[in-house]
C-alpha cells in the first residue's frame, strides 16, 4: 500500500514503456519494474541517473509538454538525470505513477530527484511521482529480503 500498489499486483521486471518519440517511433529502453499502475526505478549501487545527449532527450514527443525544459539540469550539453526524465515521460504517456527507490544514505540522488520534479509542469503528474527510500521500505518487506538488503548493501530500517 505504501507504494500505491495492490497486494495482487504482479511485478513486470524490465518493463518496456515504449515512450513516444517525435518521429512517431517509441523509445526502446526499460524501466526497472512495473507493478500495477506504478513504474519503478531502483537505485542500489549506481552512482547517478545517467546523462544523455540533447538529440536523444529532445527526441521525446512530450518533453516540452511535461517539463520546463530550460530549467532541466545539464552538464555541458548533456541532460543529467536522464533515467528520471525518461521514466516521468513514461508515466505521463501511459497515465501511470512513478516511484524512484533510493538509498537514504545518498542525499545526492534525492537532490537529483527534486531537481527534476521542480521542472514538471503538471501538478497532477507531480503528485503521481514519488521517492521512497529502501530504508523506509524495509519495514514492509519479508524477513529474508530484509536480511539480503542488509547483508549485501548494508540497508536496514536504521540506516
Amino acid at each position: 500500500m505504501m507504494l500505491g500498489t495492490e497486494i495482487e499486483d504482479v511485478p513486470e521486471f524490465g518493463f518496456r514503456p515504449r515512450v513516444p518519440l517525435i518521429d512517431g517511433g517509441t523509445d526502446r529502453t526499460e524501466v526497472d519494474m512495473k507493478l500495477g499502475t506504478v513504474l519503478f526505478e531502483a537505485k542500489l549501487t549506481e552512482s547517478d541517473f545517467q546523462s544523455q545527449e540533447p538529440q536523444i532527450v529532445e527526441g521525446y514527443r512530450d518533453l516540452k509538454e511535461v517539463f520546463e525544459c530550460r530549467k532541466l539540469a545539464r552538464r555541458g550539453q548533456e541532460y543529467v538525470s536522464y533515467q528520471l526524465l525518461r521514466n516521468v515521460l513514461a508515466a505521463y504517456a501511459l497515465n501511470l505513477s512513478f516511484c524512484v527507490l533510493l538509498d537514504a544514505r545518498r542525499p545526492d540522488l534525492r537532490e537529483q530527484w527534486y531537481t527534476v520534479m521542480k521542472c514538471v509542469r503538471s501538478m497532477d503528474l507531480r503528485t503521481r511521482c514519488k521517492v521512497v527510500t529502501w530504508q523506509e521500505l524495509t519495514n514492509f518487506l519479508p524477513k529474508a529480503l530484509r536480511r539480503f538488503l542488509d547483508l549485501k548493501y548494508g540497508i536496514n530500517s536504521q540506516s
